[in-house]
């Protein structure tokens, strides 16, 4: 009822009138175009704008849900080549401003709308130079119409990204047209708020997710970026978040130079941001071994990093994985274990699969994870029981590593603590296991698996005697083994790559919990 009523109202000559006001003052500053280059994707085969059908391009009743949205957010106009036609990029724009002058719900939507407004404003080579007054006119004043609508619409998203997007687009209008009605001021505000509201007090998103880290850091250096070139003060808060998301850059990407799987994170490759970094001048530093709950300990040919963290609130659990305890290890950069990674498209089975803890180098009892979600929305997934680090122990010398640490994910259920402890012997290439299931009381038979997945390009075999397991990655071999309970090989689904899946294997340790205490021991060894 009330989604009913607001559509109305959005689509009411009042709303269009309240976001019509006139504006003072023309386009002014133009944005350098390289700097939006962090964060959209440019294609190396560039397009021509004679390639597209002008007088049928917003007519075409082909095209599905996700090419109208691509189309209306305008940042193909990102991959243009240099012998586009200005003229004709702005007759598409001016056949789209006659068709989209009101609100509508598809052309208008939050995130699309935002990402019209940057690619508008940064190309204006195409967009506005050279255009008539009339022109002018129209792109000024529907501009201006679609950044109050975003301001007015900054706490409807519920992605904290979105809101990061939405208003960036609107501080860049605000930029362009010389800070028009407090607009600027405004704006800024409510840019602190969204960043308070989603960033905890050690500087890392309280998701949790470090694929949003990388994602706000690009969006923060991108507004500072507009504010230095237009000549506007940059907000101290400003500086402040671009240091401390610069520190968790540095510590989940710059310092080991792969992508840990967790908590919503795939295969990124930041390489041409590192670019981009340092042709801005950008130098970030992070010496610690602990970050924001992950460990990452390394030397110059083995990584092991582990998520040590309690779960988020439940507000900011969209994208969280019930990985708790679980490890990556790396040896001369490839993964001999590795999380399962991500599927992002939200209301898929796979998007579920992927939240699981059998997804993740960590322990599962009863095909049960550590943390549970709760459908929200119809399609996304929030926590249901909130999951908590009960105590940690790190280790880190010249030859002996260690990362210890428990949580309470299965005591509701199942009135168990879970502690593993991990040890790394470099001068021997050792990785040792052991995992404490720990009960008040003795327990029914209850299963447990605990899953070691592989990357996709790993061979596996199990040895003659049932008793190893040997994995060749790359030009290396490594020995797998548990002496006191039964391990074999099991095919999985690997989503490392974003909304993407290939076949994989993993490792898999299984028995039975019938005593207070049960003690599982494992040994990686470099053969």
């Amino acid at each position: 009822m009330l989604t009913s009523l607001k559509n109305i109202y959005l689509n009411s000559f009042l709303y269009d009138k309240k976001i019509s006001k006139p504006l003072y003052g023309s386009l002014q500053f133009k944005p350098n175009s390289f700097l939006i280059s962090s964060i959209v994707k440019i294609h190396s085969v560039k397009l021509n704008i004679n390639e597209f059908a002008m007088d049928e391009v917003w007519t075409n009743k082909q095209l599905n849900t996700i090419q109208i949205k691509k189309l209306n957010n305008f940042f193909w106009i990102f991959s243009l080549d240099l012998k586009s036609s200005d003229k004709d990029v702005q007759k598409i724009i001016k056949n789209w401003i006659v068709l989209n002058h009101k609100y509508n719900s598809n052309s208008w939507e939050f995130n699309t709308t935002a990402k019209r407004i940057i690619s508008w404003l940064s190309n204006t080579r195409l967009t506005y130079e050279g255009s008539s007054f009339d022109y002018k006119n129209n792109f000024d004043t529907s501009v201006k119409k679609q950044s109050i609508h975003l301001l007015n619409q900054i706490n409807e998203p519920k992605n904290s990204n979105d809101k990061l997007l939405g208003i960036s687009a609107v501080i860049l209008f605000t930029l362009c047209y010389n800070k028009p009605n407090k607009i600027f001021e405004n704006s800024l505000e409510v840019l602190k708020k969204i960043l308070n509201n989603s960033i905890d007090k050690f500087g890392f998103p309280k998701s949790r997710n470090v694929n949003q880290a990388i994602f706000f850091l690009k969006y923060l250096i991108l507004i500072r970026e507009w504010l230095k070139e237009s000549q506007s003060p940059i907000p101290e808060f400003v500086e402040e978040f671009i240091f401390y998301l610069g520190q968790s850059y540095t510590f989940f990407w710059k310092n080991i130079k792969f992508d840990p799987l967790f908590n919503g994170n795939n295969i990124s490759n930041n390489n041409e941001f590192d670019q981009y970094l340092k042709r801005l001048g950008y130098s970030f530093k992070n010496d610690n071994h602990e970050y924001s709950d992950y460990v990452s300990l390394f030397n110059k040919n083995i990584n092991l990093f582990m998520d040590v963290g309690s779960s988020p609130n439940k507000n900011f659990s969209n994208d969280y994985q019930a990985g708790a305890l679980s490890f990556e290890f790396l040896s001369k950069g490839k993964k001999i274990f590795t999380n399962s990674g991500y599927y992002r498209k939200q209301n898929s089975k796979l998007n579920e699969l992927s939240k699981s803890s059998a997804m993740h180098n960590t322990l599962v009892i009863d095909d049960t994870s550590s943390c549970r979600f709760n459908k929200k929305d119809g399609r996304l997934f929030e926590i249901k029981n909130h999951l908590n680090i009960l105590r940690k122990n790190i280790v880190f010398e010249k030859n002996y590593w260690k990362i210890n640490a428990s949580h309470d994910g299965f005591l509701k259920k199942f009135n168990l603590i879970y502690e593993r402890e991990i040890e790394f012997y470099p001068e021997n290439s050792k990785l040792v296991g052991t995992e404490n299931i720990i009960g008040k009381k003795d327990l029914p038979n209850l299963k447990f698996d605990i899953r070691f997945h592989l990357d996709p390009s790993s061979k596996v075999m199990k040895t003659q005697d049932n008793k190893s397991i040997l994995i060749e990655i790359a030009d290396e071999g490594w020995k797998f083994n548990c002496n006191n309970y039964d391990i074999d090989i099991d095919n999985g689904l690997y989503f490392g790559k974003k909304n993407t899946h290939v076949d994989n294997q993993n490792i898999f340790i299984t028995g039975i919990i019938s005593e207070k205490n049960t003690n599982i021991k494992w040994e990686l060894t470099k053969i």
